[in-house]
């Protein structure tokens, strides 16, 4: 199965667009393949995550180049001890502990500028919207591919 975690805040503007991907994705009804949304990334979310074969972490980067970044994660060290926000590392830490296994796992990050109150995405990030969806059916398809699901 493949997780999209889309991240953000849907009411400042363009730090909403995690949730407008992973909104996207699931509107695609593409088999094997989950969603989910949420404000910040938290403890629970290990669950879903330890049973994930890919899970993408989806999220706005205001200081990132003009376009879509992606880059491998690997488990870190659990925070849950000392803070209720996790970060993707730290929860496929968390996911491994509890469950014994860790899903192959990336950020998808999707250039921002506009994070002022609002539900409007500025222009650049509705493009990264909309690459951002292109590049998880292509990850999609690779996963079919190769036999995962």
């Amino acid at each position: 199965m493949l997780l999209v975690i889309g991240c953000g805040n849907i009411l400042r503007s363009d730090d909403g667009v995690g949730p407008k991907v992973a909104q996207a994705v699931e509107a695609l009804h593409l088999p094997g393949v989950h969603t989910l949304v949420c404000s910040r990334l938290t403890p629970e979310l290990a669950d879903p995550i330890g049973h994930a074969g890919t899970t993408v972490f989806v999220d706005a980067a205001v200081d990132e180049p003009r376009r879509l970044g992606i880059r491998r994660i690997e488990p870190g060290k659990p925070s849950v001890e000392s803070a209720p926000e996790s970060d993707p590392s730290s929860l496929l830490a968390l996911a491994r502990d509890a469950f014994g296994r860790v899903p192959e796992a990336w950020l998808l990050t999707v250039p921002a500028e506009a994070l002022g109150r609002g539900d409007q995405l500025s222009p650049l990030a509705a493009r990264g919207v909309r690459r951002a969806v292109a590049a998880l059916q292509a990850l999609h398809g690779n996963i079919r591919y190769r036999g995962h699901n």
